[in-house]
C-alpha cells in the first residue's frame, strides 16, 4: 500500500490532522499521535507506506 505523503496541519490533544500532499485532492486524516513517529509537530512531513508512518 502506498506510499502516500502527508503534512501535519493540526494537533489537538492526543490526535493529529494530516493533509495529503502528494495528490491534488488534499485529503485529510485524523489519527492518534501514538501511531506517528516520535518528535512529530505541526508542519512535519510524513510518508505512509505499508501501514507505517516515517518522517521525510
Amino acid at each position: 500500500m502506498g506510499p502516500y505523503e502527508y503534512r501535519i496541519i493540526k494537533i489537538e490533544g492526543e490526535y493529529a490532522t494530516l493533509e495529503r500532499t502528494d495528490d491534488n485532492n488534499s485529503d485529510t486524516v485524523f489519527i492518534a499521535l501514538s501511531l506517528l513517529p516520535p518528535d512529530c509537530d505541526i508542519g512535519t512531513q510524513l510518508k505512509w507506506e505499508n501501514l507505517e508512518y516515517t518522517i521525510i
